[in-house]
């Protein structure tokens, strides 16, 4: 959980970055940014944090040396001292314009920050913000003049839609921070180099990303590895079982998980097996007992779907007990569903 109630803006450095395969330029501030005027810092701190509503946590990742990721380093400087801020700042935005080179990259500001006084898990850290801004909007400006008023339109930046942005918590050094991160354009092809060419971020090894790994397996083994034999009634069943279960349980055990959600011998075979052939294909562990995240349950019950689509006449909500629902086929070949009830509500 992180809390930026207290949190106060220390330093800032703006810097203007292009994308480097357009020859567009970067272009450097010759100081910090100003930010003595009370209202103007509550509106950055209000444009920089308030996307950060998340449970989700990563952490930095080199292959061979943590030591050679380049944010890595230029954020351990300024943690051991912050009279390297400025220089600091630069080299982040010269990274980032490195690893600027895809055609739909758009210039921006980039935002460098020093934050004090976050608090994540009980604990008051300090932490260093990264945000760039990419997208203008157009403002009316309404001004009076000699007793009349004049309407003027200006480009400026929306405080309430960041578009990039990374927080790094003084915490957990050893195995590369911990980072949250905030990007507007993540389904997008361009969106990798801000996630794993500029930060290269892997995901921690927590309670919030093991729920979600293990809800994603297992939608993904329903909808895609059981037989086709198998109705979408059926499936829709089971993945309701395996919400229900994340959702009333406060600890996880696979083996438990696996009786009461796919109840079938050869199905909980099956799913085991597609399990591990994953962690091998994939290289990451899959671990088999943790406390399950609430946040995570919450965040992947959107994307389970309980809906039984038939050609485009009708859509059938199913919550529950497939006993309810019968499938067949008419004389004349229609195929039909037959829905059991107890109370009209």
């Amino acid at each position: 959980m992180i809390d930026f109630s207290n949190t106060s803006l220390e330093k800032l450095a703006v810097h203007k970055v292009g994308n480097k395969l357009k020859a567009d330029s970067l272009k450097i501030s010759k100081g910090l940014a100003d930010i003595e005027n009370q209202a103007t810092g509550e509106l950055l701190l209000k444009y920089f944090l308030s996307p950060f509503n998340i449970n989700e946590f990563y952490t930095l990742n080199h292959p061979t040396d943590i030591n050679l990721n380049e944010i890595y380093s230029f954020s351990d400087k300024i943690f051991s001292n912050d009279a390297n801020f400025y220089i600091q700042s630069i080299a982040i935005a010269k990274h980032l314009f490195e690893k600027s080179s895809h055609p739909k990259i758009k210039t921006g500001e980039l935002y460098v920050c020093l934050l004090r006084n976050c608090r994540v898990e009980n604990q008051t850290i300090d932490a260093i913000g990264i945000f760039k801004s990419e997208r203008k909007e157009t403002f009316l400006k309404v001004s009076p003049v000699k007793g009349n008023f004049e309407i003027d339109s200006e480009k400026g930046i929306n405080v309430n839609k960041l578009d990039k942005g990374c927080i790094l918590f003084n915490m957990e050094k050893e195995s590369g921070y911990r980072v949250c991160i905030v990007d507007k354009a993540n389904k997008t092809e361009e969106a990798h180099y801000w996630k794993e060419e500029f930060l290269n971020l892997k995901t921690c090894s927590d309670n919030y990303h093991h729920t979600k790994d293990y809800l994603n397996i297992t939608k993904a083994f329903v909808t895609e590895i059981l037989p086709e034999e198998v109705s979408k009634a059926e499936k829709i069943d089971i993945l309701n079982r395996s919400m229900d279960y994340f959702k009333n349980k406060e600890q996880f055990n696979e083996q438990e998980f696996a009786g009461e959600v796919f109840e079938n011998t050869n199905f909980i075979q099956s799913f085991s097996k597609y399990k591990e052939e994953l962690q091998v294909e994939r290289e990451f562990d899959i671990v088999d007992d943790f406390e399950i995240s609430a946040p995570a349950v919450k965040k992947q019950e959107r994307v389970f779907k309980s809906v039984l689509k038939l050609d485009k006449n009708f859509h059938i909500y199913i919550h529950g007990n497939k006993e309810m629902i019968e499938k067949g086929v008419d004389e004349k070949g229609r195929k039909f569903y037959k829905i059991f009830y107890n109370e009209e509500a």
